[in-house]
């Protein structure tokens, strides 16, 4: 399984690289965005990491630009500062998961096979499948998302989450359960976090078009419905 390395810090990038290296990985390092959004989109690989700081194009533009290529690829943002303001801006440009430097090399490494073998098991389960919600159809084959013929580029962590609620069309999904779902350990997720990824689906989701099609509702969870 070939990883991408985006970090310009060289001790970092060398430990990274030597850790999922011993692990198994197939890894390949880029020092600068230019260099590493030309690798990424090149869609050899089955996770990226990057840093948000970085000489030429800075992380948040790769990202972003990875989601727009129409690439699901999972993508695991770096941050040295840890502010909120940080932390939602990489998810609301399409990163999966964050981690604040200075971060454990076996966390690192857990979270990227979690990501991994999240989205594998997601494709092996549901094969060829396509849910429709009025406007809005989802297919589990292409990893792609449309609403009125319009296509939404979604991060591999969104496009999972709009699955869970699609699948459940109707009923309500507790928190718990979109944590149990999408995160392979909970117990160090913010009391927010599911909150904040919710509301950024629905930036891309609902906000854009006429009517809204995902609901909060209050103390239970959230539902995505036509009516």
């Amino acid at each position: 399984m070939a990883i991408l390395i985006i970090e310009d810090d060289v001790e970092i990038s060398g430990n990274v690289a030597e850790y999922c290296t011993e692990h198994g990985y197939e890894v390949e390092t880029a020092d600068n965005g230019t260099d590493g959004l030309k690798l990424a989109l090149s869609g050899r690989f089955s996770c990226i990491v990057t840093d948000i700081m970085l000489p030429g194009i800075d992380g948040f533009s790769i990202i972003k630009q990875i989601r727009e290529a129409g690439l699901s690829v999972p993508i695991i943002a770096l941050t040295a500062k840890g502010e909120i303001s940080d932390k939602v801006e990489g998810l609301d440009a399409g990163a999966d998961d964050y981690l604040v430097k200075p971060f454990s090399l076996r966390e690192l490494e857990a979270r990227i096979r979690a990501l991994v073998r999240r989205g594998n098991s997601t494709a092996q389960d549901h094969g060829d499948r396509v849910y429709q919600v009025g406007p809005l159809a989802l297919s589990t084959a292409t990893k792609s998302v449309s609403r009125e013929g319009k296509v939404i580029p979604l991060s591999k962590k969104h496009f999972q989450l709009l699955e869970l609620l699609m699948k459940n069309a109707g009923r309500v999904v507790s928190k718990s359960e979109i944590e149990a779902a999408l995160w392979e350990d909970s117990s160090d997720l913010t009391s927010d976090v599911v909150r904040t990824h919710m509301q950024m689906l629905r930036a891309k989701m609902d906000i854009p078009f006429e009517k809204g099609l995902i609901r909060n509702v209050r103390g239970m969870g959230y539902v995505i419905k036509e009516d």
